[in-house]
C-alpha cells in the first residue's frame, strides 16, 4: 500500500529469535522519507503499533510498550538490525534482520516454509492477537496470553465456550459464520492435542 501511494518501499526478511537457528522468514517493512529510514513490522503479534527510526538506540513507547532498535555490526562487513521490546525490567530482541536486498521470490520461498514445513508453528494451531488500549491480547487453540505494560504476564488454558466470548469481546470482525467455522477448527485442534 505505501509503495501504490509513492513512498520509496524495501521489503527487509528477519530471523526471530537466535539468528544462527531460523531462517529470515519475517518481512518487515522500510520506508524512506525526506532522508530518513522507518522501519514497520505489521505483522509480528506484540510489536510496534507504529514505524521506528532505523537508527541505533531509536526507541519508541506506545502506551507504555516500549520497543528500540540495535544495530549489529556483523561479519563479514554488513549490518543487522535488532528489533527489541522492553520486558521484566530488561531488553529482549524480537527479531534481527540484515541489508540484503529481499525478491519476491525470497517471500514466497519463506510463506511456504512456514506454512508447510511439517514443525512450523503455523502448520499446528490458530492465533490471534490484538492490541487494546490497556493490553495486550494473545489467543490459540489451547491459551489465552495477556500482558499489560509493567505487570506480570497473564496465562491460562482456553476454556470450554471462552473463545466465542473472546471473539466478541476482542471485537476482530469476524463474521458468525467465520466464528463458526473456527470453533470448528479450534475443536479439532483440541481433540488432536496430547
Amino acid at each position: 500500500m505505501l509503495a501504490e501511494l509513492g513512498y520509496d518501499v524495501e521489503r527487509r526478511l528477519a530471523r526471530v529469535g537466535d539468528v544462527t537457528a531460523s531462517a529470515r522468514t519475517h518481512c518487515v517493512v522500510l520506508t524512506r522519507i525526506e532522508g530518513r529510514t522507518w522501519f514497520s513490522d505489521p505483522g509480528f503479534g506484540l510489536s510496534l503499533m507504529h514505524p521506528i527510526l532505523l537508527e541505533d538506540g531509536a526507541q519508541d513507547d506506545h502506551g507504555g510498550w516500549s520497543y528500540r532498535m540495535q544495530r549489529i555490526d556483523a561479519a563479514p562487513g554488513g549490518v543487522r538490525w535488532e528489533l527489541q521490546r522492553h520486558r521484566d525490567g530488561g531488553w529482549e530482541q524480537m527479531h534481527t534482520t540484515d541489508d540484503l536486498p529481499v525478491h519476491q521470490v525470497d517471500l514466497r520461498a519463506g510463506h511456504h516454509f512456514t506454512s508447510t514445513y511439517p514443525t512450523s508453528h503455523f502448520r499446528h494451531g490458530l492465533m490471534l492477537t490484538r492490541h487494546l488500549p490497556d493490553r495486550h491480547v494473545a489467543v490459540t487453540h489451547e491459551a489465552v496470553t495477556v500482558r499489560r505494560p509493567g505487570q506480570p504476564t497473564e496465562h491460562h488454558g482456553l476454556a470450554d465456550g471462552e473463545l466465542r466470548k473472546l471473539l466478541d469481546d476482542l471485537q476482530v470482525g469476524v463474521t458468525a459464520d467465520e466464528t463458526d467455522r473456527l470453533l470448528a477448527v479450534v475443536t479439532r485442534l483440541g481433540a488432536q492435542s496430547p
